[in-house]
């Protein structure tokens, strides 16, 4: 049997790995390093260069509100966490609104896709 150490161990990681998952909802710099890459942050923003190969997938994870600008290029389906798929396009130069939340993201072409988001800091969490 294990012993009261072991299970309070254990009762406080699933608490810690719990409010990880819902409050602070995974980073996909931290998650997702192969795809992400933080190239310039300060207090209000933190700007990621983003890459995909062709047909590759993410993991699930979550950005703050942000803009996009692709810089090829791009046709992306994103997973959602209630399990419904919704897609995206941009055309190289084109710069979207990003709205917060959480998504795995799959490049749907069989060209790499590059994009620069624009992570805004201080922007209320998701609701």
């Amino acid at each position: 049997s294990m012993d009261i150490v072991g299970r309070v161990a254990l009762a406080a990681g699933l608490a810690a790995f719990t409010a990880t998952a819902v409050g602070a909802s995974p980073d996909p710099v931290k998650v997702d390093p192969k795809h992400y890459k933080v190239v310039f942050e300060n207090a209000q923003v933190r700007v990621l260069h983003i890459h995909y190969g062709p047909h590759e997938t993410s993991v699930m994870h979550w950005h703050p509100d942000g803009v996009i600008t692709y810089l090829s290029g791009g046709h992306t389906k994103f997973l959602l966490p209630n399990g419904k798929t919704i897609e995206a396009s941009g055309k190289p130069g084109e710069t979207v609104w990003a709205p917060a939340g959480a998504h795995k993201p799959t490049n749907d072409s069989d060209k790499p896709m590059d994009a620069v988001l624009v992570e805004l800091k201080g922007t209320p969490t998701k609701k």
